[in-house]
């Protein structure tokens, strides 16, 4: 990649269990369980995705957790090979269709522990995106508090200055704030309305659908017992095990393209190609369904004070960081 994202994290102890190995369900079987879940979205009224490096593999960015993955490869001395620049990567047959879902009102949010970008390039509404570990194509001013979507990856992470300066303009005149990138590093605090937002999602949602994420840092990955505590379904989408199998409704294990061409089938819709050439970034701030009136409060609650909030973790330890 041309900005290395896992050498530039700080160290880190726990990373959760990596290099498990994956199943695939049989193809009849892949295919019944496919039907099952088209079928429970079909009678949901709220749904919100749960996503993970897994939907970005078959662009060519790898996994973390895989036989293949970062983190697997880094325990033996390795690094991935062939692995693909952040800004050559292209949206998915899985991100497409999560659009094609949204534009229909069938999805209503996307918690994303993925930096890839490809969610909002594909399409996606930004308001109904949260992306608890950042963006590396998104920028925040120190001055204005404006993010700023560039073409390019930040050369930082851990919301540090990246050397540009903020070009909104206002009364006439730019901002001139200096930018920082918005990719969280270990100890950094998730973003605390994105953060609250999701949890009340999730609180109100009918399915979470958990897709290419083995659901183990915390706490994007509790998220999904959210849902099913308030009685709502979950079903999850993964190679490997995740920490919320017990609670699934349906584990399907198959890989998420295959997986959602036979429910894109069975919902009958049709989800647009990607030829490979011209203009593909298809950036979309809002959408034109609201989300739950009563979800959009979700910042009315207290926000910590300084030196409390939540960073992430590979186990269920609360741990309170600065989220200012």
């Amino acid at each position: 990649m041309s900005f290395n994202y896992n050498a530039a994290l700080s160290p880190c102890d726990d990373k959760g269990e990596v290099g498990l190995p994956e199943h695939v369900d049989e193809k009849k079987v892949l295919h019944e369980k496919c039907v099952q879940l088209a079928a429970i979205i079909k009678s949901s009224s709220i749904i919100t995705l749960h996503t993970g490096a897994g939907i970005s593999t078959s662009s060519g960015i790898p996994d973390f957790r895989g036989p293949n993955g970062v983190w697997t490869l880094e325990a033996k001395g390795e690094t991935p090979k062939n692995a693909i620049n952040f800004d050559r990567a292209r949206p998915t047959f899985t991100h497409r269709f999560f659009v094609e879902l949204e534009k229909r009102g069938i999805v209503d949010f996307i918690v994303s522990q993925n930096v890839d970008g490809l969610h909002m390039r594909s399409g996606f509404p930004r308001t109904k995106l949260a992306e608890l570990h950042g963006n590396m194509f998104v920028q925040k001013c120190s001055k204005c508090k404006k993010e700023t979507v560039f073409s390019e990856v930040s050369t930082t992470l851990g919301l540090k200055a990246s050397g540009k300066i903020c070009q909104r303009k206002s009364r006439g005149s730019v901002c001139g704030g200096a930018m920082h990138d918005s990719v969280l590093d270990w100890d950094d605090a998730l973003p605390y309305y994105k953060l609250q937002l999701s949890r009340k999602m999730c609180e109100n949602s009918d399915l979470s659908l958990a897709v290419g994420t083995s659901l183990q840092i915390k706490p994007a990955g509790s998220l999904p017992n959210l849902t099913k505590k308030n009685g709502g379904k979950v079903v999850i989408i993964n190679l490997q095990k995740t920490g919320c199998d017990k609670i699934a409704d349906i584990k399907i294990h198959g890989y998420c393209d295959e997986v959602f061409k036979i429910v894109a089938n069975e919902l009958d819709i049709e989800v647009p190609g990607d030829d490979g050439v011209g203009e593909w970034v298809r950036l979309i701030e809002r959408s034109k369904h609201s989300l739950p009136v009563s979800l959009t409060k979700a910042n009315s609650a207290p926000k910590p004070k300084r030196g409390k909030g939540t960073k992430r973790k590979a186990n269920n330890k609360k741990v309170e960081t600065n989220d200012d």
